[in-house]
């Protein structure tokens, strides 16, 4: 699929616009579905939602391009929380609305039955690779929701991810989806494209939303995605990548030839110890 065929089935969507979306369907706390989609079948599914999606209109632009700086400690405690799956782990990062030159700095956090709550500050774009302007800010955030790396530990940019994105509003349900294309990951001198793929997610309070029962009724089902997480453990092998392997051995064939990574019991105690 070209990207004239994407804006052509966005372009039958009735527009919506930012205050309200953020209005219906803000959705700081709430459950997220992830789902990877060949580009091909994107016009389908937008098909399908003409009744029951708006989509987020700015200036007559219906797509966007984001990009995040993913932020770790020098042992990389958020991510090891994450492939260790342990009940509560974080994000920390920045977000540029690349368009629009705006730009928050995020802490995100997992918690129980996957729910995830977000705390945003707004920060200045020319400080997005730093955390060091908004770290009461960060730390403050993961002391609220009981989260507490080591006081000296450093958050330094680790991965940046870049991506065009729309945003879809479903009304009936006061969900959102987002359809993320364009997808690199860069870490150091190494780059990731993920090209004919597109990572769908649905945010809704709880029950599935219109769009996950029509991407289950095309045997699109949930996968375990991260931009942060799959996307290091992509590029750097010898991370341990089990909540991810799935994903990674299906969708990013390049790097199928990838050898299991075997972390030691010393190791993998070290890590957790680090992870809350």
């Amino acid at each position: 699929m070209n990207p004239t065929t994407f804006t052509a089935a966005l372009a039958q969507l009735t527009p919506v616009g930012l205050a309200e979306l953020i209005d219906r369907a803000a959705l700081q706390t709430r459950v997220d579905r992830k789902y990877v989609v060949p580009l091909d079948q994107l016009p389908h599914l937008l098909d399908q939602l003409v009744p029951a999606a708006r989509v987020l209109d700015i200036d007559g632009e219906r797509v966007f391009r984001y990009e995040s700086v993913y932020f770790d400690t020098p042992r990389l405690i958020s991510y090891h929380c994450a492939a260790y799956r342990r009940r509560r782990r974080f994000k920390v990062r920045t977000r540029s609305y690349l368009d629009s030159a705006q730009c928050w700095l995020e802490v995100k956090i997992s918690g129980a039955r996957g729910s995830i709550t977000k705390h945003r500050l707004p920060y200045d774009p020319g400080d997005r690779a730093t955390v060091r302007p908004g770290r009461d800010f960060v730390d403050a955030a993961l002391r609220q929701e009981a989260v507490q790396p080591a006081a000296d530990d450093a958050f330094d940019p680790v991965l940046v991810t870049s991506y065009q994105r729309a945003t879809l509003l479903l009304p009936a349900s006061a969900s959102r989806v987002t359809i993320d294309t364009d997808l690199t990951w860069r870490a150091g001198d190494s780059t990731l494209r993920l090209p004919g793929l597109a990572v769908v997610e649905t945010k809704t309070s709880c029950t599935a939303s219109p769009a996950d029962r029509m991407l289950w009724q095309r045997r699109i089902r949930p996968v375990r995605i991260s931009k942060y997480a799959t996307g290091l453990a992509a590029l750097r092998p010898e991370l341990p990548d089990s909540p991810w392997r799935r994903t990674l051995r299906r969708h990013f064939p390049s790097l199928q030839s990838l050898t299991d990574p075997a972390p030691t019991t010393t190791l993998r105690s070290a890590q957790e110890a680090s992870c809350v």
